[in-house]
């Protein structure tokens, strides 16, 4: 069979979306909302794996697009008041989560990226996005310093890649705090119901969070059901989600592993070793969708009195990188 590889501009709704195909995968993204991943399709086996906006629903989306596709959150999570100290430098952000007094989720998933490059290969479609902080960039008022953060997605006979980066370009050490709030359709097969559905994590420990979604330094006792998280699986809507975990590896490897009993599918979220933390919030059990979040840092983390190297607080220093991979990719189960 000859492979159908596309990378091209064109429209999500009505949104400006660079779409990328190859053989039976499609995925779309969108530079002028946060670079959001929004779709990862198969059309062979009729799966649709993130959760799409409809049509009806593009306003709201662009309003509040944390909890569709693939968005990016730097600095991820919720910060104290809105405030932190790092380097000797007090970050104030402004407060937008009125329920806890707390800033929530940072500032890319809703700004304009640039598109650097598209374009296909022997071996991949792929996209290549940026957005780079400056004096004139509205950003730097929150976090002053030159740098620059790209994505870089692709689409293989291996499913989906994504390859992140964060430049420091500045002269002073910058905190390099990231997640992705990925939205996960369960059930992510047409004919299958939410009771098809099992996933397990490479999670560690639960993170003890106070009134304020904050946590503590403690942790708590997992329950039977998160054990098997780690073992035979648990159903993504078991009860109402909001918690917070250290993430583990296991095989080498830190990942998210959801299986669709009925199909015998297994969708595959490999996340790199060095998120150090998951989220995992299923919009109070709705039964539609999961985000099993890979997080790099402790929600709150400048704010915390524990180690760097323990809560994930990553030091980026003058001219370096950081960056990783993440892959999505379904097998049999």
């Amino acid at each position: 069979m000859t492979t159908q590889s596309k990378a091209f501009e064109g429209l999500f709704h009505d949104e400006s979306a660079i779409w990328l195909q190859w053989g039976q995968y499609e995925s779309a993204v969108l530079p002028k909302v946060g670079a959001n991943l929004i779709a990862f399709r198969d059309h062979e086996r009729n799966l649709t794996v993130l959760r799409e906006p409809s049509a009806t629903e593009m306003n709201d989306f662009r309003a509040n697009p944390g909890i569709h596709g693939i968005p990016v959150l730097f600095p991820p999570n919720r910060y104290e008041d809105g405030t932190f100290t790092f380097n000797g430098h007090k970050y104030v952000f402004p407060v937008n989560e009125e329920a806890t007094g707390n800033h929530l989720h940072g500032f890319f998933h809703t700004a304009q990226w640039n598109v650097d490059d598209f374009n296909t290969t022997a071996t991949e479609s792929y996209v290549v996005l940026s957005i780079s902080i400056d004096e004139n960039h509205e950003i730097y008022q929150y976090l002053p310093h030159q740098f620059t953060l790209k994505l870089r997605y692709s689409l293989s006979d291996q499913g989906l890649l994504q390859h992140v980066s964060v430049h420091n370009h500045g002269t002073t050490a910058m905190p390099c705090m990231i997640a992705f709030h990925t939205a996960i359709n369960a059930p992510f097969a047409a004919d299958s119901s939410k009771e098809d559905y099992t996933y397990t994590m490479t999670m560690d420990k639960r993170w003890e969070l106070n009134e304020r979604m904050l946590p503590t330094g403690n942790y708590q006792a997992l329950t039977s059901e998160e054990q098997n998280m780690n073992g035979s699986g648990l159903n993504p809507f078991w009860e109402s989600m909001d918690n917070h975990y250290t993430s583990s590896t296991k095989n080498g490897r830190n990942m998210m592993e959801l299986t669709d009993h009925r199909l015998g599918l297994k969708l595959i979220y490999d996340v790199g070793t060095s998120y150090k933390q998951w989220m995992i919030w299923n919009n109070g059990a709705g039964g539609t969708f999961f985000c099993p979040e890979p997080q790099l840092n402790l929600v709150n983390a400048p704010n915390s009195s524990l180690p760097a190297e323990q809560i994930g607080l990553v030091t980026l220093e003058p001219g370096h990188i950081w960056e990783e991979t993440s892959r999505i990719y379904i097998v049999n189960a």
